[in-house]
């Protein structure tokens, strides 16, 4: 794996703000390759990068690292719907922190 694709991956995680998230999809669209790519390098990102911003595009949370996404998302007060993240509240397009909604 490209070691520029590690990098892009990694400044897009690192920008996701606390009480935001984005999709692998998202990530995938700013730098220019696909949603499985992404997923394959965030496993090789290190334990600093805010991986559990990270969901999947219908707001399903990460199951790796025994499962500590929910608690994480949770502490950074991220709005959910039931078990998946509210994408439409807490998803960051990249532009600066998210907007609160009215």
């Amino acid at each position: 794996m490209s070691t520029d694709i590690v990098a892009e991956v990694r400044a897009e995680v690192a920008a996701i703000p606390a009480g935001s998230v984005a999709s692998y999809g998202d990530i995938a669209e700013r730098i220019g390759t696909s949603p499985r790519q992404v997923g394959r390098t965030m496993g090789l990102l290190d334990e600093g990068v805010p991986w559990w911003r990270v969901v999947r595009a219908d707001g399903t949370p990460a199951t790796c690292h025994q499962g500590q996404a929910p608690r994480l998302l949770a502490e950074e007060g991220i709005a959910m719907r039931g078990t998946r993240v509210d994408m439409r509240r807490t998803r960051h397009r990249g532009e600066g922190p998210v907007p609160p909604l009215p």
